[in-house]
């Protein structure tokens, strides 16, 4: 079954989130425009919505990531939801039927939706064809595939401080090769159409398939983010600096690693995301970081709203149509 026709509804209403992939601009700007109002929240002394009063949201993480999961819970809570986080340790060998098994039990509790992260592509997918007709499935995460609520959140934070994404040179710099974050930003960024994507960094960590996506590649920082509008930061995980592909976080900090200097290539008006948590002095140095070019501080805020949205469209989706 295609992505787009496993995600919507016959209406193209979300009943699931699981990739950026299959969907249409017209979808993604829906999700954009519902986060708006969720960003308010924040602001007010109550800061509790009653829109999923009674709907039990359950946090199923089989790949750990506490800020993440705080995330969603924080989204979850504020739209009254009742949440239950579960870490589960399953075993890569145990195979499809163990992770049934375990959504069984779990549906027996009368989950409404389900938020996923796992290590293996594909788990959100194979969840959401499984799962009862009334019951919805975000993807938080599954493995090198895919990542759509960051990609979301970050088309929400560049669109707060752009406004458009018609005209726009958006430079992604590091692991795109192992990054669910990044091909999902980059199908994003191509739906929304924005005017040229480009992905930065050594040969090994870049995709082989870069045509496919939409991209332009550059193994040089300054070359690839001259004249760039909006630079998104990759974190360099740690098997990457210890393997073969890396001579070392140092080496890579020397070459690709974004300081206030190499900034001067990008424009004046630049902004600077990243989809945490941040290596300070591999990625980027803390002047950069802490600097007023950077909007990271607010894409925390930002992946609240956007998370709430995704939720409640999803479960509203679901109550409307019961399919």
């Amino acid at each position: 079954m295609h992505s787009a026709n496993l995600q919507l509804n016959g209406e193209d209403k979300l009943k699931h989130f699981l990739t950026i992939d299959g969907l249409k601009r017209e979808v993604l700007t829906r999700i954009l425009d519902a986060a708006e109002p969720f960003t308010e929240e924040s602001q007010r002394t109550v800061k509790k919505l009653p829109l999923l009063t009674g709907t039990v949201i359950c946090n199923l993480f089989f790949d750990t990531s506490p800020r993440l999961q705080a995330s969603f819970e924080v989204a979850a809570k504020r739209l009254s939801a009742d949440v239950l986080n579960l870490d589960i340790n399953i075993p890569a060998t145990s195979g499809d039927e163990t992770l049934l098994d375990t959504l069984r039990n779990l549906e027996a509790m009368h989950v409404d939706l389900f938020v996923v992260r796992h290590p293996d592509s594909g788990a959100a997918h194979f969840i959401a064809r499984h799962v009862a007709p009334h019951v919805s499935v975000i993807n938080a995460g599954d493995g090198h595939h895919a990542h759509p609520t960051q990609a979301m959140l970050d088309m929400f934070t560049i669109r707060r401080y752009k406004e458009e994404f018609v005209g726009l040179r958006v430079a992604i710099i590091g692991d795109v090769l192992h990054s669910g974050v990044a091909r999902s930003q980059i199908l994003a960024l191509n739906t929304l159409g924005t005017s040229e994507v480009r992905v930065i960094g050594p040969p090994t960590l870049l995709p082989t398939d870069t045509r496919t996506l939409g991209v332009h590649v550059f193994h040089d920082l300054e070359e690839g983010i001259d004249d760039a509008d909006v630079i998104i930061l990759l974190r360099l995980q740690k098997e990457r600096m210890n393997s073969a592909l890396l001579p070392g976080g140092q080496e890579y900090f020397r070459l690709y690693g974004l300081t206030g200097e190499r900034l001067q290539a990008a424009k004046q008006n630049v902004i600077i995301l990243h989809p945490g948590p941040m290596n300070r002095g591999v990625e980027l140095d803390s002047k950069v970081a802490d600097g007023p070019r950077s909007v990271i501080p607010q894409q925390v805020s930002f992946g609240i709203a956007i998370r709430m949205a995704i939720m409640s469209m999803t479960i509203e989706t679901q109550q409307v149509t019961g399919k």
